[in-house]
């Protein structure tokens, strides 16, 4: 009888240990199924609003992210308050509600002015539209003050404008865009630089890299982008996703990249399908590249760019102007939303080939601190980020994919700690009432009095 009971109480503290995780269980797999959102915006972003008129405008600091929302063919200003010899760089981030109907002309426009209202001609681009794929995702336009050697306009201090304007072409949907917007501050030199972009680099096409590709998630913004190093690596994407990732990359050294779409089962051939596009460390468009699919494999390669230097601002090319700072570099990637009506919603199969090359070289030296801090150097850090595939953490709510996996390890730590502890409880039972039933007998250990301690107090004492 005492050998049935110890085997019925084990059976129900195995049934208990069932019950506990059948409930632990499905909380893991309902977070996974939490679809994640369009565009985590920075977490500490300032929501402000943009004014009609730049006398009314929000000042904006430097080093700080904000938040503010657009209407159709809407146009607002911010403040910035500049110094004669620091550089300006603000970027502008639409992102249109998912399901929001756009078309090729679609787009922002963003325009630094100076106290006079004149606009600044720094030679930036300053617009970004959806163009063909014709597929709502965040688009980023960015505007600056170039101050210093070969500046011929807005060269005083004062209150600047920025000037924010949504272009709407006919059959888009009317809805608010969202915006994120981003200030950075340049110092200038202590001793003055070249002031020509380098004429001689190495423009072949680099050798793509080979080798088995290593898993990443990408994040959904600039504020959660996923780390990588150079090398080859796979991801999955939806239809109408957008996934960022963000790179290294040293004064010196040349970044190139490329974005392939894996085969799929389908009908038709959808003529822009894969975008990938590359922004510097202050989010400006540095290059992109597109993709038409047809079910078989596809690439989308950037052109080769030159090593990152100084004196490539005052290049004609947007695509060496935009390598004018070390720091992180962001890779943008997006699969039209047309691919789910000839291929289905996916995910499909993305392969990334990353590659930095040359050595590090010696930066510039800075008369001031940059806004923020660090964000021009590449830091052992960094390094190690990129190694080990962390993601930016300023994303409101943090990285979607970061905080599931921390939720998997920590319901998979409580399940795995609970089955511990309910085990060693079940066989301790066990193991008590058989060694009781041995003693009783006067046949197993501690039928003497000696062995008996293992378990507890001698029976007869």
């Amino acid at each position: 009888m005492g050998r049935r009971t110890g085997w019925w109480r084990g059976r129900t503290v195995l049934t208990g240990m069932a019950a506990l995780l059948t409930v632990v269980a499905p909380a893991g797999r309902a977070t996974a199924a939490d679809p994640p959102p369009p565009y985590r915006f920075a977490a500490d972003a300032e929501r402000i609003e943009g004014a009609a008129r730049s006398t009314d405008a929000v000042r904006l600091t430097p080093g700080s992210a904000y938040r503010s929302t657009i209407r159709d063919d809407g146009k607002l200003y911010y403040g910035l308050r500049l110094d004669e010899t620091s550089s300006a760089y603000v970027s502008v981030t639409a992102v249109p509600e998912p399901g929001t109907k756009v078309v090729y002309s679609d787009g922002i426009k963003v325009s630094l002015q100076d106290p006079d209202g004149h606009k600044c001609f720094s030679g930036d681009a300053g617009a970004a539209r959806f163009g063909a794929t014709e597929s709502p995702r965040p688009l980023t336009a960015w505007a600056s003050r170039r101050a210093g050697p070969g500046t011929y306009t807005c060269k005083g201090a004062g209150t600047y404008s920025v000037l924010v304007e949504r272009t709407s072409g006919s059959g888009s949907s009317a809805g608010d865009w969202q915006l994120e917007l981003q200030y950075v501050s340049e110092p200038a030199l202590r001793q003055a630089a070249p002031t020509a972009a380098p004429q001689v680099w190495d423009s072949a096409s680099p050798q793509a890299p080979e080798g088995s590709a290593r898993t990443r998630a990408g994040g959904t913004s600039f504020n959660e982008a996923r780390s990588l190093e150079p090398g080859v690596w796979k991801d999955g994407i939806r239809a109408g996703q957008t996934l960022f990732y963000r790179v290294p990359v040293d004064w010196g050294q040349q970044f190139d990249a490329s974005a392939e779409l894996g085969p799929a089962s389908g009908d038709g051939f959808l003529g822009n399908a894969l975008v990938v596009s590359l922004h510097n460390p202050v989010r400006a468009l540095v290059d992109d590249a597109d993709t038409g699919y047809g079910g078989t494999r596809q690439r989308a390669a950037l052109k080769p760019l030159p090593p990152v230097a100084y004196e490539n601002r005052y290049a004609v090319d947007d695509q060496v102007g935009g390598m004018r700072f070390a720091g992180w570099y962001y890779l943008a990637v997006h699969l039209g939303a047309g691919m789910a009506d000839r291929f289905g919603d996916g995910p499909f199969e993305l392969t990334l080939r990353v590659g930095v090359r040359g050595a590090a070289g010696k930066a510039p030296a800075y008369g001031g601190a940059t806004a923020p801090r660090d964000v021009f150097e590449v830091t052992a850090g960094d390094r190690d980020a990129a190694a080990s595939g962390n993601a930016a953490t300023g994303g409101d709510g943090g990285a979607p994919n970061e905080n599931l996996a921390m939720k998997a390890v920590a319901v998979g730590g409580i399940g795995t700690g609970c089955v511990l502890v309910l085990g060693l409880a079940m066989w301790t039972v066990i193991a008590r009432r058989r060694a009781a039933a041995a003693v009783a007998q006067g046949t197993g250990p501690g039928a003497d009095g000696t062995a008996a301690r293992t378990y507890g107090r001698p029976r007869g004492r």
